[in-house]
């Protein structure tokens, strides 16, 4: 992979790549140094808690990136044995034509539907080349309610499993195998003195016992929720994951430290990155994904005038461009970018749901890359005016640098709010509540000890 593909990689804040670098690569090896340096005065805690921080933040990492495709890999495939049934086909499709068909005979004003389960059928029922994925359709049609109830069983696997094994599981297990090391190194250390380290007690009791109680989901699962992206889903699970730690905790001050933490873990890694991008985007300008800079076709297009967009904006417009030019480079662009979903001859999957308003910020962004080309002396297709026509090349190559540097300071930024600043919040957090620096999970504040 070039370095090109890596920095167009990471810089996908849709994807789990950035969430990769900054949850294994900065993060929890930041946090487990932090935790020994924050509990040093107890050479003891100190170690039980760096020890305790590495096996729980790898085993959750392990189970929080890797848990949900796994889980959707394989229900994927356990769906096929059902009649057939592909999960390739979203549900959004037929609420999308639902709700259109409702305002309709409401006699509300509503925009042509160019998407829909019924629409997509008959549009590429001339095409051979999608026939198969009309079939697909065609057989969800005729086993809706066995598709839906299978895609939410999906979908509540994949959010039920990760949550179970990163919120109860997980904690439980790192706990027992914190109380045994404790327990031998009081076996072979009987004179040493304990202080303040507890591995017992009326909380370490109740916890191995299981006190935790298992959240449960209730009501019907929409097709919003079946067709969450792994992204989406890992956010709901962290949720769900921070209530199991919370309900896990040893101690009253353990919980509360948590949810600290948890809380301040799911802003910094689902709505911080997006907030500093839009923000660095402001600043540049240029928002496209690094891999479009150096694609020798799509630049060669926009210096010799031959790149060809979409009309306007509207709906139809997007998707009838896309239908009736699938060798167009900017349908092969988007779908190149995740904007659409192709198959594997170019047309466009009658199965996926199209997001418009991410297919217009991709035209958008292009148009303001072609525009800006221009106004630096290259000849475009949307502006003919004379002036000195500069090597498009180099005005991408400055653009990949800028678009580079950007996403590199998101990475960076957020990740040392993650592993730096979001610890220390979390140790200064602590010892205002508890009036201690040290793990709440492993000592009894002066309050408990008179609870016990």
């Amino acid at each position: 992979m070039s370095l090109v593909n890596i920095i167009s990689a990471i810089g996908n804040n849709s994807s789990i790549y950035p969430l990769i670098v900054r949850d294994c690569g900065i993060e929890v090896p930041t946090k487990i140094a932090m935790t020994y340096n924050q509990n040093k005065e107890d050479k003891k805690i100190a170690w039980l808690g760096a020890r305790e921080r590495f096996i729980d933040e790898y085993s959750v990492s392990a189970v929080w990136l890797g848990g949900i495709p796994l889980i959707d890999y394989t229900g994927k495939k356990i769906i096929k044995r059902f009649k057939n049934l592909n999960s390739d086909v979203n549900l959004k499709l037929i609420s999308e034509e639902e709700r259109y068909n409702k305002r309709l005979k409401s006699g509300k004003k509503v925009k042509e539907l160019c998407q829909g389960f019924e629409y997509n059928i008959k549009k590429f029922a001339d095409k051979p080349e999608a026939q198969e994925a009309i079939k697909d359709l065609k057989n969800v049609k005729n086993n809706k309610k066995l598709f839906e109830s299978l895609m939410n069983t999906k979908f509540l696997a994949s959010i039920i499993v990760p949550i179970a094994l990163m919120g109860f599981v997980i904690p439980k297990l790192v706990f027992a195998s914190t109380a045994k090391k404790m327990e031998k190194y009081k076996k072979d250390h009987p004179d040493a003195n304990f202080g303040s380290l507890t591995f017992g007690g009326k909380d370490f009791d109740q916890f191995i016992r299981g006190r935790e109680k298992m959240t449960t989901f209730q009501g019907a699962v929409t097709s919003v929720l079946t067709n969450f992206t792994t992204v989406q889903k890992m956010a709901v699970t962290d949720g769900g994951y921070a209530v199991g730690r919370i309900v896990t905790a040893r101690k009253k001050n353990e919980a509360i430290d948590l949810a600290f933490k948890m809380s301040g873990m799911m802003f910094l890694n689902f709505v911080a990155p997006h907030w500093i991008e839009k923000a660095f985007n402001k600043i540049t300008d240029v928002n496209l994904d690094p891999k479009m800079f150096v694609n020798k076709r799509f630049l060669a297009s926009i210096k010799n005038n031959t790149f060809k967009l979409p009309s306007s904006d509207s709906a139809k417009d997007l998707i009838d461009f896309i239908d009736n030019n699938p060798k167009a480079l900017f349908t092969k662009l988007a779908g190149q970018n995740g904007k659409v979903k192709l198959l594997e001859n170019g047309i466009r999957d009658p199965r996926a749901y199209v997001d418009i308003p991410e297919l217009i910020k991709f035209k958008n962004n292009i148009e303001k890359f072609i525009k800006s080309a221009e106004e630096n002396g290259v000849k475009t297709n949307l502006v003919k005016k004379a002036g000195q026509n500069k090597d498009i090349i180099k005005f991408a190559n400055k653009s990949l640098r800028l678009r580079s540097l950007t996403i590199l300071a998101n990475i960076g930024l957020s990740s040392f709010l993650l592993a730096y600043c979001l610890p220390k919040a979390q140790f200064l957090f602590r010892e205002w509540y508890t009036g201690s620096k040290l793990e709440p999970g492993l000592i009894n504040s002066p309050e408990e000890d008179k609870n016990d």
